[in-house]
């Protein structure tokens, strides 16, 4: 189903191609400006990196969306308001990047741009529920949850941009996951526009992943957060599948462990949920000796596995009809387990909860015997 629908829409691997084409070209140029700007992120604090790297990559980003969005997508309707939220959202980012904004006014911001897709008709106004059926929301209960779900994201992927390469990489992996889910779904403009954020976000590797050259910046990933965020509730979860309720999450599953992880930190220790700090998970790869680049492929890692059992619970024919198929079961149970797996295993890894970890103990240990024998 897949493969006919590409080959009917050829449009959706063109989006991406010229996508990746834009960012790769002009990033380098919005790089520049930025220097001449003085827009750049300094070394040292919670920074991980060791000279000033500049902002502003959102930029090139957000043309690299622009130019093939206005091509191929029908903007008569929902996808009109997904574009125009997304100026916003890259407006307040690169306000943001240049002089700074205090945590309302740029909350206020991006509860504008969230709010434009529902203007537009891009809000939950149903779902389907197990054991309920299909769940029709009012515009008072479903608009204000879209907003919150588009605004959640948006600093999800925000928290997430602390390590080259790692929140372009997980947004590229969760574009490429969105468009193929949203073609079996026969939402072309849906899979369009993820393909496009896709192609984007692999075009900006090239100068983002470790040594970066430039950041994506707030302008960066406000977009991007904003466009996947609006991608899911316009192309999979107002549908008449179940199973697809749950996708979204689960393809977006590690910015939101990220997130969640960082905000009860900053509760636990009485700090402003918007304050700085190395609690993310990617500081945590660092600090148990992980470099850049191979924390972020154990992330990218990580984000796929989710993906891949996103898909097989779309795609592999488990149950239909009411009757269970035991091979089928078996194949999507056997993905699933695999992502837990790693998931567990990351748990473990960067002891996010306090399990007896034998090799967290010896560093400990190691360290206490270096710090004595100092003394």
């Amino acid at each position: 189903m897949v493969f006919e629908e590409l080959r009917s829409n050829p449009e959706v691997l063109w989006g991406a191609l010229i996508a990746f084409v834009i960012v790769v070209l002009l990033t380098p140029a919005v790089g520049g400006m930025a220097r001449l700007l003085g827009v750049v992120s300094p070394p040292g604090g919670r920074h991980i990196h060791k000279r000033p790297i500049p902002r502003l990559g959102g930029l090139a980003i957000f043309l690299g969306i622009l130019v093939p969005s206005l091509a191929f997508l029908s903007l008569d309707g929902e996808m009109r308001g997904i574009v125009l939220g997304a100026a916003v959202a890259c407006v307040v980012g690169a306000i943001d990047d240049f002089r700074g904004l205090d945590p309302i006014p740029k909350l206020g911001g991006q509860i504008a741009a969230a709010a434009i897709p529902c203007a537009f008709g891009t809000w939950i106004d149903h779902f389907t529920f197990p054991f309920l059926g299909v769940v029709d929301l009012p515009a008072y209960v479903g608009m204000p949850l879209t907003v919150l779900w588009i605004v959640a994201v948006m600093n999800m992927v925000n928290f997430l941009d602390g390590m080259d390469g790692l929140a372009s990489g997980v947004c590229a992996i969760a574009g490429l996951t969105f468009m193929t889910l949203a073609l079996s779904l026969g939402k072309i403009d849906a899979a369009i526009l993820s393909a496009i954020v896709a192609g984007a976000c692999i075009g900006f590797l090239r100068h983002n992943f470790f040594p970066a050259r430039i950041f994506m910046g707030d302008s960066g990933a406000l977009v991007l957060g904003f466009t996947l965020a609006s991608i899911s509730v316009a192309g999979l979860l107002k549908t008449a599948s179940t199973v697809v309720l749950f996708l979204p999450l689960l393809v977006l599953a590690v910015p939101i462990i990220d997130t969640s992880f960082v905000v009860a930190k900053r509760l636990k220790y009485g700090r402003p949920i918007s304050s700085p700090d190395r609690f993310h998970l990617h500081h945590r790869f660092m600090n148990i000796g992980f470099g850049q680049r191979r924390a972020a492929l154990t992330m990218w890692a990580w984000t796929a596995s989710l993906g891949a059992a996103a898909l097989a619970t779309r795609f592999i024919p488990f149950r239909e009809g009411g009757d269970w198929h035991a091979w089928e079961t078996l194949a999507v149970a056997a993905i699933a387990l695999g992502a837990l797996a790693f998931s567990v295993y990351v748990v473990y890894l960067l002891e996010i909860v306090k399990l007896a970890n034998p090799r967290i103990r010896r560093r400990r240990a190691e360290a206490e015997d270096t710090e004595r024998l100092s003394a």
